[in-house]
């Protein structure tokens, strides 16, 4: 069985930083990429950053130049370092990753269970 577990949320206030990690760990073979989507209430869940297998990483419009995603292919971890936060950052981040298994030998997409960031005074 696969799980992704995220640490590193919080509160923080506007223009602060914060950093997310998510560690994919249980039966894994292989990652092709790993990320964080993050979900506003009453708002559709959408791309913040994903670090693909070739290393480029792609970013979500609302925060490039603020985040920077980084991956660690040895220790199956991504970290997502979030700079210049806004209010408007306020949200549930989920780790991303498609990857296969052990136990099933296909590509996949598995999500952690999120954790929350809020940017208030």
């Amino acid at each position: 069985q696969v799980h992704l577990v995220e640490s590193g949320g919080g509160l923080v206030q506007p223009g602060g930083s914060l950093t997310l990690s998510c560690v994919a760990s249980g039966t894994v073979y292989k990652i092709h990429n790993m990320g964080w989507y993050r979900q506003a209430p009453g708002k559709q869940r959408e791309l913040v950053a994903i670090a693909q297998s070739d290393g480029i990483p792609n970013y979500g419009p609302s925060v490039k130049g603020r985040f920077t995603i980084s991956r660690d292919h040895a220790r199956n971890t991504v970290t997502l370092q979030m700079n210049s936060l806004d209010p408007d950052d306020t949200a549930v981040y989920y780790c991303y990753s498609r990857l296969m298994s052990r136990t099933h030998i296909a590509f996949s997409n598995f999500w952690g269970q999120g954790t929350q960031v809020t940017v208030s005074s």
